[in-house]
């Protein structure tokens, strides 16, 4: 099958589309990755979505969530042909209590992406787990584990607005989590401090010097000794009342933050690798100071473009749920399909994968 994946994270700075091809190779299955668009969101919607973080009205998430379709609609639409279509949608909330997942709401209405291409469309990927007990995140894990198979223990780590791992160990289940902030604290106060979407490169970053008392507080939040499997989104970590630093010394501090909370999630594991993907690569500052930590490795040279990883996942996940294969808490397909203008005919299920294959064009 070729299926397209489209994603957008919790960065919310942007849309990623890819088209891969899919199939099966004994038990495993084998992905070729053909092609890869990312497009920012316009101005005017990632302020509204932005805004949405905070008090806001049904209107408007009725207004966001046909933009969203719409703009997922045109770009799943440059990536044809294919056979089926995923779409992750934008997370606008991930509501957790007392350490138990209660819900998790994506915007993007997918009858658009349905009309425009006439391909069956798999959304709203996250719910069925927290209704089975789980926390609906992260989902790399799904892709990580089949990927990252071997001898030793190894580690996926997702540079999103929010951090999440995958501990790949032999003979055990794969361990997902978010660890905490990685691009949204990083974003947001760059917007603060410039107007500009990010800290370009880490550039400030770089230029400052960590402020000890504001990382103290700041490793202080709760979250961080919170035992996994645990999730969390925006909702929980955003800038508030911060005291008078300099730009520069702020994002020092934070970029400190991330990579400080990434390590020390992942110490009890003893990783011999740490396969590295998602936006924060691009920050060099940020992966300077991982790699002073960890043993660090990008995806790209295991086969997946590091800015690319979670949309390719989201290809994966729509294949696997065309095939029923039941996926993280217990046995239940992921997502929910909407029909294209063919009649729908599922083939019959099939098993868990032993592995995932990436093949190059």
């Amino acid at each position: 099958m070729k299926v397209i994946g489209l994603m957008s994270g919790t960065s919310m700075d942007g849309l990623d589309a890819v088209v891969a091809e899919l199939d099966w190779d004994g038990a495993a299955v084998t992905m070729t990755p053909l092609r890869h668009i990312e497009r920012p969101w316009p101005d005017e919607v990632r302020q509204r979505l932005h805004a949405s973080l905070g008090p806001t009205t049904a209107g408007e998430l009725c207004e966001l969530d046909q933009l969203i379709g719409q703009a997922s609609a045109k770009l799943a639409s440059e990536l044809l042909p294919a056979d089926l279509i995923v779409s992750h949608g934008q997370t606008v909330h991930h509501w957790v209590q007392d350490g138990e997942a209660k819900g998790t709401l994506q915007l993007g209405q997918p009858a658009w992406i349905v009309e425009a291409t006439g391909l069956p469309v798999i959304s709203d990927v996250r719910s069925r787990d927290i209704a089975a007990g789980g926390h609906g995140a992260p989902l790399a894990g799904i892709l990580d584990d089949l990927w990252l198979r071997g001898e030793h223990t190894r580690a996926a780590l997702n540079l999103g607005g929010i951090a999440n791992v995958t501990i790949v160990r032999t003979a055990r289940p794969p361990l997902a989590f978010d660890t905490g902030p990685a691009n949204c604290l990083l974003d947001e106060a760059a917007r603060r401090a410039t107007g500009g979407a990010s800290d370009e490169d880490g550039r400030l970053a770089a230029a400052g010097t960590p402020d000890t008392q504001l990382l103290q507080d700041l490793l202080a939040d709760p979250y961080f000794s919170l035992p996994p499997p645990k999730s969390t989104g925006r909702e929980h970590f955003h800038l508030g009342d911060l005291p008078d630093l300099s730009p520069e010394d702020l994002l020092a501090t934070l970029t400190e933050l991330t990579a400080i909370t990434i390590a020390d999630a992942l110490a009890p594991y003893a990783p011999v690798e740490v396969v590295a993907s998602g936006g924060g690569v691009r920050n060099s500052t940020l992966l300077a100071a991982l790699k002073r930590r960890l043993p660090i490795t990008l995806s790209d040279e295991r086969g997946l473009p590091a800015q690319a990883k979670e949309a390719y996942l989201m290809a994966l996940v729509g294949f696997l749920s065309w095939h029923q294969v039941p996926l993280l808490t217990g046995p239940h397909v992921l997502g929910r399909i909407s029909p294209g203008n063919s009649p729908l005919s599922l083939p019959p299920p099939a098993s868990l994968p032993t592995g995932l294959i990436i093949r190059t064009t």
